[in-house]
């Protein structure tokens, strides 16, 4: 693994380029760009899927998505879907640069928000020559589904114009977890869903936990993602080969639903949708049982779709 670094028009993004174990600069390789959760950096489940894909032959590029992690930009702990899918195109305009990667062998791997990101910048990238998901969700239609109501969803819209006005009068920005700091906390406030819980375990508690993921969310950014819908232009524009993975336990992130939406509006004729059985959306985050079949999935994929 080495790190590299690349631009996002003015905005220096940090990456991680995972090599396979015998690498050779002289020869030609398949490589992969990985799109990772929101809140998340290039040193948890981008590390976890980049280094495994690397040990099966893969150049492997992970990095920390613009406004976060080691990569640059202004506000802090944005998270903008459209500068989310740009990240990602410029990862494989990177990727274009080195003499090792085969530029007709580039695949795309995206996980849970990082899945709906992938799936919006590859409508019109084309130079992903095959596309995985792991746990994909779209965040926006995520996001509106954790509004109970519609009067919920449009109370939060004018909460969003509230802290906006505030910022440009001079206030401090807002920014809230994206979940509990602890498992502790997460007690302390009642919460008792397994999927949250397990969330708060992999970023909070176990050692992926990274001093770069700071878990905080700069409110404002919910006014690009609930108006977000990665996966609308799929029947007209989404054209490569896919490959979905998700878990049979369905829960809040609704993983499998968006799996299953995407897998359903995918006009491909080279398709598959391939279900863990017994895992739940953060089990293939990192527990190797589960991580194991996607990769094996994801391996068997890329080899057939990227071919050399």
């Amino acid at each position: 693994m080495k790190q590299v670094w690349f631009k996002n028009r003015t905005i220096r993004i940090a990456g991680n380029l995972h090599l396979p174990p015998d690498f050779d600069e002289t020869k030609c390789y398949a490589a992969l760009v990985l799109a990772t959760p929101g809140s998340s950096v290039k040193e948890q489940i981008g590390y976890i899927y980049a280094s495994r894909m690397a040990e099966h032959g893969f150049v492997a590029l992970t990095f920390d998505p613009s406004y976060q992690g080691e990569s640059g930009g202004l506000p802090r702990d944005l998270e903008d879907p459209a500068t989310r899918a740009e990240d990602i195109r410029c990862g494989v305009d990177f990727l274009m640069t080195q003499p090792f990667v085969d530029e007709n062998r580039i695949g795309l791997l995206g996980i849970c928000a990082g899945g709906g990101y992938g799936i919006h910048a590859a409508l019109t990238e084309h130079r992903f020559k095959a596309i995985g998901t792991v746990v994909a969700n779209d965040i926006g239609t995520a996001f509106r589904a954790f509004q109970p109501t519609r009067e919920d969803l449009l109370n939060t819209v004018a909460e969003i114009g509230r802290a906006r006005t505030a910022e440009a009068r001079g206030g401090r920005p807002r920014r809230d977890p994206w979940i509990p700091d602890s498992l502790h906390q997460a007690k302390e406030q009642g919460i008792t869903e397994p999927d949250l819980l397990e969330a708060v375990t992999f970023y909070r508690e176990t050692e992926y936990k990274h001093p770069r993921s700071t878990n905080r969310l700069l409110f404002t950014s919910y006014g690009s993602m609930l108006a977000f819908d990665a996966y609308h232009l799929v029947p007209e524009l989404l054209t490569q080969p896919l490959q979905v993975i998700v878990g049979s336990k369905r829960g809040p992130s609704k993983q499998y639903e968006g799996g299953q939406r995407l897998f359903n509006l995918s006009p491909s004729p080279d398709k598959d949708f391939f279900v863990i059985d017994g895992a739940a959306h953060y089990d293939l985050y990192y527990k190797p049982e589960y991580v194991s079949q996607a990769v094996e999935r994801l391996v068997a994929f890329y080899k057939r779709q990227l071919p050399g």
